[in-house]
């Protein structure tokens, strides 16, 4: 791969959720900050809204890794669409639970003695669920009749929802309002602007180990923006893309050209059209009419 032709200690550009290249944008560091500061006050629901591609589960990683393991448990469910009795049972694994054998209403007394074991022994218990778009409407029912369990002073769980703007459809339906009533905070992540794609793929490539000035030429980065739109996950695809073409033709730097061949080799994007073929051809309109008038007047 172009690693070493570039002078980088790992791709930079990976779709994988690596919280090491976590975005360094005000958008996302906000939704964090929301985040803990949700969790730390008690609050039992919070929701984070993003576009397909907007860094959500990457921010959702970036959550758990920020949470003292000495403070908080954790229950992790990435794939949501599960049964009310799946979504407990998940639920009860994730916070240390045997399930084997246990039937509904036993898996659910084992879950709230373990809550209040836990909130005696001075531990907070948060539920982050990724693309939680995807959650049946029954088993959101049920998450919300399992965040009923509680003591006198306190929540037993906290939640976190992360998901597509579906999951804002999803519980604008009357029969989930009383879900929606208890969500205390709610963030939605926006699209990078153009010169924050441009810090988006500095950032990238330095912690990927480069130590030169620029990788990528200005006009390269504004490129992949516009073609992106400014989704991060599109933005991945054509800077990996166009550093491949890049180390291809041998160039030491990224420029607009190698960034327009990956454009052409990626789908779901914003192609540029070529206007050339269109001027010229306005052009040789022009010539003619202009030749056919001079030849008017000339056999006049």
């Amino acid at each position: 791969m172009y690693t070493e032709h570039f002078g980088l200690s790992e791709l930079p550009f990976t779709l994988t959720p690596n919280t090491h290249f976590f975005l360094n944008m005000p958008t996302h560091h906000e939704a964090l900050n929301l985040m803990l500061v949700a969790l730390a006050g008690g609050d039992g629901f919070v929701k984070v809204v993003g576009e397909v591609g907007t860094g959500k589960t990457l921010l959702c990683r970036k959550l758990l890794n920020a949470l003292d393991n000495d403070e908080y448990v954790t229950a992790y469910i990435p794939n949501p669409y599960l049964s009310p009795y799946e979504f407990r049972k998940s639920f009860a694994q994730e916070i240390g639970l045997d399930v084997n054998g246990l039937e509904d209403f036993d898996l659910l007394n084992a879950i709230n003695q373990r809550l209040v074991e836990l909130a005696q022994s001075k531990r907070k218990v948060v539920l982050l669920v990724d693309e939680a778009q995807a959650i049946p409407e029954e088993t959101i029912e049920a998450l919300r009749l399992l965040t009923n369990l509680e003591t006198e002073t306190t929540k037993l769980f906290q939640v976190v929802l992360f998901g597509q703007p579906e999951l804002d459809e999803l519980l604008s339906q009357a029969s989930l309002r009383q879900l929606l009533q208890r969500i205390t905070f709610s963030y939605e992540l926006s699209h990078l602007e153009s010169e924050a794609v441009e810090h988006y793929i500095e950032q990238r490539v330095q912690k990927a180990g480069f130590t030169g000035l620029s990788l990528f030429k200005k006009e390269a980065s504004r490129k992949i923006a516009k073609a992106s739109a400014g989704t991060p996950r599109l933005i991945n695809i054509l800077a990996h893309k166009a550093l491949m073409v890049a180390y291809g033709k041998g160039a030491l730097n990224v420029e607009s050209s190698h960034v327009v061949r990956a454009i052409e080799d990626t789908q779901g994007i914003v192609k540029t059209k070529d206007s050339r073929p269109l001027l010229w051809g306005a052009i040789s309109c022009l010539l003619l009419v202009t030749l056919y008038l001079v030849y008017i007047g000339v056999n006049q």
